[in-house]
């Protein structure tokens, strides 16, 4: 399949190029690094395969290997509520079955594959999409998937891409759908992300290395009142003014380049006592400079009515959570699909009006106490999932 390129995401005024999507086709793996994508190296993804050449590593700020470079997959990444998220998809890979087709899951966020592994083991007649739009996952996900064979079809792009991406790939649509929000272990894990404020590395925070502004670029450009805005909008950081004028005042004097200097600069501001109360004094600000950089919450509300669009009938979409303001989006679009759309006062509930969709969890699921204390990283998961029960006119 040759390479394509999607529309534009960024803002206007930003200097990276679109960021495009890249099934890897099965006769050779076109690129999808470098700069613009389809320009660098190949990465040696395989779409049919989901085989992968040997991961090699990025580094951003020199040559030091990261700790867990050389641990299994399996063992860096643990799936959160796995076995519920599998549950909750089984009954759509029935209907599938029960209507004659082959299932197709799509595993939005593939991260290093925990999910998708499960979901390939549990049923042996599904295909999987995996879609991730950071490369690096995609490289360990394909070779942690690479015995699944044509089974496990891996694309590079962003998950509100899902209708797209399902149409490139000359399927018409799927029997479920699993988004797993938020950043994913291998982020975490690799120190030079920049992710994490417990240790210092480059300010990156980008889920796509490939392209986009840094959380650099934007400490270092944006004025007083849009960090300002941002960081009490996605933290909900009531310090946020405080925070906002501070950086600005010290990178007057010196750009901030590493996590260490931003945490540094917030410490100065914030109160010892509402760190005591609130966790780390910096754990608000680095959410709401993620967000920004990766466009997180626009992306969402993108993405779910498209996956819900590319669900088949009684199909299903399971979707993880891990703050409020991804939660509030997530139940706002599945609540909108559940509600008969008939006017107030209408007599008759005509077809039309009838609602697509079939809400499954009774407000939000959450982890178990066993499963937060064997991944602690679970504890702010919250699930939530709905069934496709009707296919909207298009007349």
């Amino acid at each position: 399949m040759a390479e394509i390129s999607s529309r534009p995401r960024l803002r206007p005024g930003s200097p990276s190029p679109e960021p495009g999507w890249n099934p890897r086709c099965g006769g050779g793996s076109r690129s999808a690094g470098g700069s613009p994508r389809g320009t660098g190296a190949a990465t040696g993804m395989q779409h049919g395969t989901g085989a992968a050449l040997p991961v090699q590593t990025r580094h951003q700020g020199g040559d030091m290997p990261q700790q867990d470079d050389e641990r299994p997959t399996s063992e860096r990444h643990v799936p959160v509520l796995k076995e519920r998220c599998v549950a909750l998809l089984t009954p759509g890979v029935e209907a599938a079955r029960s209507a004659g087709r082959a299932p197709v899951v799509v595993d939005a966020t593939l991260g290093m594959g925990g999910h998708s592994e499960a979901i390939l083991e549990r049923f042996p007649d599904v295909t999987l999409v995996g879609v991730d739009r950071d490369e690096q996952a995609l490289e360990l996900a394909g070779a942690r998937l690479a015995r699944f064979g044509e089974r496990a079809r891996l694309v590079h792009a962003v998950y509100d891409e899902i209708p797209e991406v399902l149409e490139q790939l000359g399927l018409d649509g799927a029997d479920g759908i699993l988004m797993d929000l938020g950043v994913s272990s291998l982020q975490l894990d690799e120190r030079e992300r920049g992710f994490a404020y417990s240790y210092d590395a480059p300010l990156d925070m980008r889920m796509d290395t490939s392209r986009g502004q840094t959380a650099a670029d934007v400490v270092n450009t944006y004025s007083v009142e849009d960090l300002t805005r941002i960081i009490r909008t996605w933290g909900e950081e009531k310090f946020a003014g405080r925070i906002a004028r501070r950086i600005v005042e010290d990178r007057a004097d010196r750009p901030f380049e590493t996590t260490g200097q931003l945490v540094e600069a917030i410490r100065a501001v914030v109160p010892a006592s509402a760190a005591r109360t609130g966790g780390h004094p910096a754990k608000r600000t680095f959410q709401a400079l993620r967000i920004e950089v990766n466009e997180e919450l626009d992306v969402l509300e993108r993405a779910v009515p498209g996956a819900v669009d590319s669900l088949r009938l009684g199909g299903r979409i399971v979707v993880m959570s891990y703050h409020s303001l991804e939660d509030r989006i997530v139940k706002g679009a599945l609540q909108s699909r559940s509600r008969s759309s008939a006017p107030p006062g209408f007599p008759v509930e005509l077809e039309e009006h009838k609602p697509e969709l079939k809400t499954l969890t009774r407000g939000t699921e959450v982890p178990t106490a066993q499963e937060i204390e064997e991944n602690p990283r679970a504890a702010s998961a919250r699930l939530r999932a709905a069934e496709r029960i009707k296919i909207r006119s298009t007349r």
